[in-house]
């Protein structure tokens, strides 16, 4: 039961570490609110995402980042999804995304980590969290890639642009659109990206467990000066855990709040006016503080599985993340 819960979505109601079982979700959400329209390349993009991470993709090894996995991406695809659904509802006319807008920001969550993804030619990285610094990047060019492919070449500069809203690596205000309304796609997917991640079941076991090793591996836990030494930013799993209320606090307010203009609350419409990505987020925050306060780590005693496309991806991460702080102290 536990196993079971972990891979759903904060209702419980939609299995977030299946491609299929998303699709359909996300199939039914847009024929409520485009009815008489049909979303066919939903199935491919699915189908060409499912294939990517779990390694039957030619030209790609598959997902072996532990915190960005198949779930990850997948539970932030479904609340975009939502989020975009909610905002159709309530928008008025001239403002409404239609549905081949709506349908391109659904490929964006849907791709918008696939720059974790290591190359087949990129065969000296261990590991795909070394691209943690560049990983947005990397996924505008593979949509630049891909979505003239799949006939969506129109949008490939808008949204090789807004996705860098679910990034850290050029600032918002340097995000060019011709149209607010890709603009609000672009806050939708950052929003969706921050939510469901916060809300996960199981996000405080996975910050400790997984996120603090790719910070590692990415070069964020122990970045090197300019002049070589070793500046410390989380000396370990437990101290990221530590500053993770802050960083839950930064977020709300300066992007879901200010930079998405609580674009978070187009969710209430589906949900008879509550919000239960913000009522998860709320109860992993007062979780952690308790945590905090007792020193209690037994209190995190959750052990998710993890959706990758390598054998026993906990191990294998956990090696490499030793061998690279030896490497940083050495």
């Amino acid at each position: 039961m536990q196993q079971r819960r972990s891979d759903h979505d904060v209702t419980g109601t939609v299995q977030v570490s299946s491609a299929l079982a998303v699709r359909h979700a996300i199939e039914e959400l847009f024929a409520s609110v485009w009815p008489g329209q049909s979303f066919p390349l939903f199935t491919q993009a699915f189908d060409d995402f499912d294939r990517m991470f779990t390694g039957r993709m030619p030209g790609y090894f598959g997902v072996d980042t532990v915190y960005h996995d198949q779930q990850h991406t997948l539970d932030i695809t479904l609340a975009t999804a939502r989020l975009i659904c909610g905002y159709e509802l309530q928008a008025d006319p001239a403002k409404r995304f239609g549905a081949e807008r709506a349908m391109v920001g659904i490929i964006i969550a849907l791709f918008h980590d696939v720059g974790y993804l290591r190359k087949s030619a990129e065969r000296e990285r261990a590991n795909g969290a070394e691209f943690t610094s560049v990983h947005v990047s990397r996924g505008a060019a593979f949509l630049e890639d891909y979505l003239p492919k799949v006939g969506l070449s129109s949008w490939t500069a808008v949204a090789t642009e807004i996705i860098h809203y679910t990034g850290y690596e050029r600032s918002f205000a340097q995000i060019c659109a011709p149209d607010p309304r890709d603009h609000r796609i672009g806050h939708l997917v950052g929003t969706g990206d921050l939510l469901a991640q916060m809300a996960d079941r199981c996000y405080l076991e996975k910050c400790r467990d997984r996120l603090y090793a790719e910070f590692v591996l990415g070069g964020v836990a122990l970045p090197i000066a300019a002049n070589g030494a070793v500046q410390v930013k989380y000396a370990s799993g437990l101290d990221l855990l530590r500053q993770t209320p802050q960083f839950m606090a930064e977020m709300r307010a300066k992007r879901l709040e200010i930079a998405f203009d609580h674009a978070y609350r187009y969710l209430e419409i589906l949900f008879d006016g509550r919000n239960p990505y913000i009522e998860a987020i709320d109860r992993n925050v007062e979780y952690l503080r308790q945590v905090l306060r007792s020193e209690n780590w037994r209190l995190l005693r959750r052990q998710p599985p993890v959706f990758a496309a390598i054998d026993d991806p906990m191990a294998n991460t956990r090696a490499l993340m030793v061998g690279a702080v030896r490497k940083a102290w050495g």
